[in-house]
């Protein structure tokens, strides 16, 4: 079973023993007495309730230790002395003497890189692991996906001493997610948890429930939803929590890919069974799929891939799952409808209203984009601004008012009412212009039913299981509000 490590720092040694023990569901705590004003040894180790890591990082190594060298060694020998189950020395510390038997054995010696990953790593890792060390713990950061395959490709180089020797490779950084969440595809010995956000470390109530870390393993199926951004997506919930709901042994991820050829080479060296594909890729991925819908080479875009043995297929379910919210609200026959935008997302949505006998008009700046959406349907390019009163649905088909760029809109007040409003956007579940649209005398429909409607649509064609629709909204809406109340605290 996969082991997990919550960090704990404190500004005071009373603060971390607190910290300690109310950490709920660890096979080890990690102490960082390095953020503490007061370290003490001897306090930190008294009545602990689960094995732990003494760490005392030094400044130059990431961490907050201002005094000196000397002092630093002293308090990682007192945690030895005074039997922590390990104590993290950095490898370039030179401290050599606490590498010595019967010590070694619970030595985690460590290398921190925040630039990067050195492009002499391999050798590195070897170089450390010759010291005979308890475990080897590396972290650097992962500027793509594809730097966790370079990680995975030095983890299997060395599988062969990991039987008696730990090792620990992390991807730094939101684009390392995979080396925290399945750290057996990694064969390390544990991972981290915990607030240090900076790094990319994931809450331990996100990584045990949000990606129910203790069920997971080597064997696990890996799905996830490529874009950028995607750290504040509610798909990985959702999609997690129908997994859990259908007995599925999977998890989904995010995965904030540089570019498509990253996520395409992160997907092929890891073996990806499906993925969602969100802005900016919908339109890219098109050429790196084996085999397309007919639905999807009409849209022109991809939003859904599975992978079946080597051959990939494309499917497009934002136009299914564009309809679903609307089903009890609107007869879509003879709407006037007006899109917003004419990318990816607004070709499904043309598709979809039009084959529910809606009359489409595309409004873009760009004149040229909004025709080539109109002719897909036989529909019309119209002005930009929409005139007031020329639609009886209006939907925003741009990320424009999407989280974080709250305060912003597609449209001006003035120009709304009377119709229907629908904004794609669901962070936040209302946007500027559905308060605006509700304020001009408009119905609103916000993005989460249509999010919902796609991801059941994208689930049931991976695995064969239509999933609860009222799981995954569950799922999302509490995503959103845990969201809302980390920007209120920030704030």
């Amino acid at each position: 079973m996969q082991q997990l490590c919550v960090t704990v720092t404190a500004p005071t040694m009373a603060d971390l023993r607190r910290e300690r023990d109310a950490v709920a569901d660890a096979d080890l705590v990690e102490l960082r007495l390095d953020t503490v004003r007061d370290p003490d040894v001897a306090g930190a180790l008294a009545n602990r309730r689960r094995p732990v890591i003494v760490t005392c990082r030094s400044l130059w190594e990431g961490g907050s230790f201002g005094g000196s060298e000397e002092d630093r060694k002293r308090v990682l020998g007192e945690a030895l002395a005074a039997g922590a189950e390990y104590v993290e020395v950095e490898a370039r510390a030179g401290f050599d003497d606490l590498l010595t038997d019967p010590n070694r054995a619970r030595i985690v010696l460590s290398l921190h890189d925040f630039d990067g990953v050195p492009a002499d790593l391999d050798r590195r890792v070897r170089s450390m692991m010759a010291t005979g060390a308890g475990v080897v713990k590396v972290a650097v950061r992962a500027g793509r996906l594809t730097d966790c395959v370079t990680l995975a490709a030095i983890a299997d180089r060395g599988r062969d001493k990991t039987d008696h020797q730990g090792l620990v490779l992390l991807g730094m950084g939101e684009h390392g997610a995979i080396t925290r969440v399945l750290p057996s595809r990694f064969h390390a010995r544990w991972t981290y948890a915990g607030t240090l956000a900076g790094v990319g470390q994931i809450t331990p109530a996100a990584l045990l429930g949000d990606y129910r870390f203790r069920r997971l393993g080597p064997d696990t199926a890996l799905y996830g939803i490529a874009g950028s951004p995607v750290a504040h997506s509610v798909s990985p919930v959702m999609h997690n929590a129908a997994f859990q709901a259908a007995g599925i042994d999977a998890v989904y991820l995010p995965l904030p890919a540089v570019d498509v050829d990253d996520f395409v080479t992160f997907a092929r060296a890891f073996g990806i069974k499906g993925a969602s594909v969100t802005i900016p890729y919908k339109v890219a991925i098109r050429d790196r799929i084996d085999e397309i819908s007919d639905l999807a080479a009409r849209v022109g875009a991809v939003n859904a891939v599975r992978v079946d043995g080597s051959t990939w297929l494309g499917d497009n379910t934002d136009a299914a799952g564009f309809l679903e919210p609307l089903r009890d609200r609107l007869v879509l026959a003879g709407t006037r409808a007006a899109l917003l935008g004419a990318g990816g997302a607004a070709r499904g949505v043309a598709i979809a209203l039009a084959t529910s006998g809606a009359r489409v008009s595309v409004h873009a700046r760009r004149t040229e984009q909004a025709a080539d959406v109109a002719a897909l349907v036989n529909g019309s390019v119209g002005a930009w601004p929409p005139v007031r009163g020329s639609w009886d649905l209006l939907v925003n088909c741009t990320p424009v008012g999407m989280h974080p760029d709250v305060d912003r809109t597609p449209l001006d007040a003035a120009d709304l009412g009377p119709g229907t409003v629908y904004d794609l956007v669901y962070n936040p579940q209302t946007t500027r212009l559905l308060k605006e649209a509700e304020r001009a005398g408009c119905a609103t429909v916000g993005g989460l039913g249509m999010l919902v409607g796609q991801a059941q649509q994208a689930f049931e064609w991976w695995t064969g299981v239509r999933p609860s629709a009222e799981i995954m909204r569950a799922a999302a809406v509490n995503k959103l509000l845990e969201f809302e109340r980390h920007e209120h605290h920030l704030v």
